[in-house]
């Protein structure tokens, strides 16, 4: 249990600092600033594949049949990085908007 509890909190930092990343993208298309928004995105890709290589391992574990309990805290990280995802694709609408305003 202790390990999953590891695996949850890696998967909502991960989750939450690309979030962040995006967040900030966003801010920087904002003030014009294309070059630094992108880099930006694509940091947060990385950040976010930090916790899908944990996410890939837990699905790993349960296909092998070690099934992970359902907890409220795996739920959360779950949510965590599914908004996550969805974000980024609106931060890259968003960007894509400040664009094509300047």
């Amino acid at each position: 249990m202790e390990e999953l509890e590891l695996i949850c909190f890696q998967l909502i930092t991960a989750a939450g600092t690309a979030k962040s990343q995006y967040i900030e993208a966003i801010q920087k298309a904002k003030e014009g600033n294309f070059e630094e928004a992108a880099e930006l995105i694509k940091q947060g890709d990385e950040t976010l594949k930090e916790g899908h290589i944990q996410h890939a391992a837990l699905i790993q574990k349960e296909a092998a049949g070690e099934g992970t309990t359902m907890t409220l805290l795996l739920t959360h990280a779950e949510d965590q990085m599914m908004s996550s995802e969805v974000f980024k694709v609106l931060a890259e609408e968003i960007i894509e908007l400040y664009k094509k305003q300047k």
